[in-house]
């Protein structure tokens, strides 16, 4: 027994002294737990506009320490500066954090931003939204915006600017509360990868203008801004055909409807009973003032005679389609002989056009986080920069996993108690799997749509056929677009042309003043809409 004891003790110790190697290897160069306050080692803004409180806290249900957003509609700010700049152009470089929306997440940001030496114009007691970094990584959600952002702030070799290249189609923020450990990738042949919990979830080239808009490298080519349009360029590709004649026995006069002369009053109509008459219970107010309030009329409410009769008032032939409408004649279309497809101008040289084999990273030499968010409870840890992508999957299995595993069955638990015949643990799936549906690329003009009616799925589970239904049907509108988008539809004469009434919001580096004023604008029209009295239907009218 004793020497059984000294063995286990012996491993204990072997496996903790591989635990501290691991962690203290050359290939971390950043590792933050929050175990210790953050104070002293991280610096929070002293500018006025950032009134938020960071919190050392512990993550809810768990022991360990984060740094915590505590208050709501706040901005944050808050640095630390790295001891010896981290250069991205030689190897691999793994970024990687672990973040908790313990109150959930519907307008606020919960990225890092990975900044630039102080030398380019900032002050680590000033950070701010100005101030200068490299990389952008992380959630944000507010309004048009959910994603998993990853920004690249490139200078550009010719201009000397700094431009923000934005990752296209990159994932979606998870919808729970859980602890989720978030991984960017950056390789020597291009490539960056971000993981979520460890799973892939996009893979890109910075040099691709599919993978980053606007691309690294500009096109060679560009539209020559002097070329004109000839002034006899026809781009009609149909035409009303000249030589097609109005028939003789075309009316355009002839209404649409008609009265229908088979139609016979229903028998016990009551033609004399109004539809409304006097509230009987209805008594004039004690206060109401015949001079200055006008003569009082009791509210109006249904006849109660007209429930068990077919009708009341005066009563009228329904109207039916007149068989012989035409309406307006139009000649038919045919092919155009003029035409000449549509006029584009002549591409000529790109002169911003340049050449790059790989991308002039700027060093990090402090990571900070800088956020706007209507949300509190979001908890920030285990921050992680690394030269191996294998220490990063260490720390995820060390740090995140037991904390996600525990916080998974206690949800699992909960679910299954909300709904003892398993139904919510379907509907969860469900969800998982349209989460993934509006992250396929060509969908990404519906993404929004699709991700608002899984919101209010999950809101209301009763609606989750309907919504199934609904991405479906998205879908399918996609697919017909795709494949027949190139057949122009001829419009009938009853058709009336859609409206547009979508706006591109010009602020994707973060979530902003500007989605707040929409959000609310969107409340303020619904209320008005609701506290709108509905004007009542006769049977007629039915």
């Amino acid at each position: 027994m004793v020497r059984m004891r000294t063995v286990w003790l012996l491993f204990a110790i072997v496996a903790f002294c591989s635990f501290q190697q691991l962690f203290a290897s050359d290939d971390v160069i950043l590792y933050e737990s929050f175990d210790d306050s953050f104070e002293g080692r991280w610096i929070v803004s002293e500018k006025d506009d950032y009134q938020g409180v960071w919190k050392h806290a512990k993550s809810e249900g768990h022991d360990d320490y984060g740094l915590l957003v505590s208050e709501k509609a706040r901005k944050y700010a808050i640095v630390k500066v790295i001891d010896e700049p981290v250069n991205l152009k030689d190897g691999t470089v793994v970024l990687q954090f672990e973040n908790r929306l313990q109150n959930g997440l519907e307008c606020g940001g919960a990225y890092l931003k990975y900044l630039r030496p102080q030398e380019a114009g900032w002050k680590a007691n000033e950070f701010n939204n100005e101030s200068p970094y490299s990389i952008m990584f992380g959630p944000d959600k507010c309004g048009a915006t959910n994603k998993v952002h990853f920004i690249l702030k490139h200078k550009n070799p010719k201009s000397g600017e700094y431009v923000e290249h934005h990752l296209k189609f990159p994932p979606s923020v998870p919808s729970d509360k859980l602890s989720h450990v978030y991984t960017a990738i950056l390789k020597p042949d291009n490539e960056v990868r971000i993981l979520i919990d460890g799973e892939e979830k996009k893979k890109a080239n910075f040099l691709s203008a599919e993978d980053f808009e606007p691309p690294l490298i500009p096109s060679k080519t560009i539209p020559d801004p002097d070329d004109k349009k000839p002034e006899d360029w026809d781009e009609r590709e149909k035409i009303p055909d000249p030589e097609a004649v109005k028939p003789e026995d075309w009316d355009e006069d002839a209404p649409m409807e008609i009265e229908d002369e088979e139609a016979e009053k229903p028998e016990g109509w009551l033609d004399d009973e109004p539809e409304e008459v006097d509230d009987p219970e209805a008594t004039k107010p004690e206060d109401w003032d015949d001079e200055e309030d006008g003569e009082w009329e009791a509210p109006k409410i249904d006849n109660p005679k007209c429930e068990v009769a077919p009708g009341c008032g005066e009563w009228k032939r329904p109207m039916k389609r007149n068989p012989a409408y035409k309406g307006k004649w139009q000649a038919p279309q045919i092919d155009n002989p003029n035409y000449k497809g549509i006029w584009k101008p002549q591409e000529i040289p790109n002169p911003d056009y340049f050449e790059l084999d790989r991308p002039d990273f700027e060093p990090i030499a402090a990571v900070g986080i800088e956020i706007w968010t209507m949300q509190d409870g979001i908890l920030f840890d285990n921050i992680l920069i690394a030269k191996d992508e294998k220490v990063a999957e260490s720390y995820r299995q060390t740090t995140w996993k037991p904390k996600y595993d525990v916080e998974k069955e206690k949800q699992k638990a909960e679910d299954e108690a909300a709904s003892s015949d398993g139904l919510a643990g379907i509907q969860k799936k469900i969800f998982d799997v349209l989460y993934w549906v509006a992250d396929i690329p060509f969908l990404s003009a519906y993404k929004l749509q699709i991700l608002d009616l899984i919101e209010k799925g999950e809101k209301q589970p009763n609606l989750t056929i309907g919504i199934i239904v609904s991405v479906v049907v998205v879908i399918f509108t996609v697919l017909f677009k795709i494949l027949f988008g190139g057949k122009k539809q001829q419009q009938t004469r009853t058709e009336k042309k859609p409206t547009e009434s979508a706006e591109t919001s010009k602020n994707e580096g973060s979530s902003g003043e500007k989605e707040e004023e929409k959000e609310a604008e969107k409340e303020e029209t619904a209320a008005e809409a609701a506290a709108a009295p509905r004007k009542r239907t006769s049977r007629r009218d039915n």
